[in-house]
């Protein structure tokens, strides 16, 4: 599960330093592709319930599983890409929503307040919580800020394949649902609108947008369950374990 969520991460990491003006999704799409190829592993989104591309590419108001196209990315937009591997049998999975150039205040405070909330989700990774205990502190560090929380989507455990159980709100009240137990792995991946929570899937079959057009923030990162706490298998290379050891994860 590390190997294969450190690629995620490297790959993003090139993906995100792509990002500028002029840029297509589609390019972003080709890049991830020919990455996760080189590295030997096959891109997890592709052909998944007949997914046609590689990354979910989604600008401004759309929310998630935006189609990557020909569309050019300007100035002052912002763009979530979401990606997942298989590699050697297991599973990466993580997003992260990157400005196109220079981009409003207030568009950089709904990013930052959703990164934010990931962490917060992240810090309630312990053995003998609940599953629960991360969507509530996501809802609430998001809607203390004045932003709504997409209640369609969740996170997800991870592992053999893309999405197992549990499931992961990023709402709720604390203390339910399933415990954590050591060596579950998570996918934790808040969705955050800068007005109306609610959303509608595009005749594309897979693009949700908001509603009411505002803009709209998604990070991800995939978190194994250890006895030492929270262990991020999708974090840059100079925040990685080299191994991990003490749950059983490697």
């Amino acid at each position: 599960m590390l190997a294969a969520n450190a690629l995620v991460a490297d790959v993003l990491a090139e993906l995100e330093a792509t990002v500028k003006p002029g840029v297509t999704t589609a390019e972003l799409d080709d890049l991830a592709e020919s990455l996760i190829g080189q590295a030997g592993a096959a891109p997890a989104f592709k052909g998944y319930h007949g997914y046609p591309a590689t990354i979910c590419a989604s600008v401004n108001s759309e929310v998630v599983h935006g189609i990557p196209s020909d569309r050019t990315l300007i100035e002052g937009d912002i763009v979530s890409i979401d990606m997942g591997v298989i590699l050697n049998g297991f599973y990466g999975d993580a997003a992260v929503t990157v400005p196109v150039g220079r981009i409003s205040d207030s568009t950089a405070r709904l990013l930052r307040v959703t990164r934010e909330a990931l962490d917060k989700g992240i810090d309630q990774v312990r053995v003998g919580g609940r599953v629960s205990d991360i969507s509530h502190v996501v809802q609430r560090h998001v809607e203390v800020h004045g932003y709504s929380i997409v209640r369609e989507f969740v996170g997800h455990g991870i592992g053999v394949r893309l999405h197992e159980e549990p499931q992961i709100p990023n709402y709720g009240e604390p203390g339910r649902g399933p415990r954590l137990a050591e060596g579950m792995v998570l996918a934790i991946e808040p969705m955050v609108n800068m007005g109306s929570s609610a959303v509608k899937v595009l005749k594309d079959g897979w693009t949700a947008v908001t509603c009411d057009g505002s803009l709209s923030a998604h990070f991800e990162h995939t978190v194994a369950v250890t006895a030492v706490g929270p262990v991020v298998l999708t974090a840059p290379v100079h925040q990685r374990p080299a191994s991990v050891t003490a749950s059983g994860v490697k």
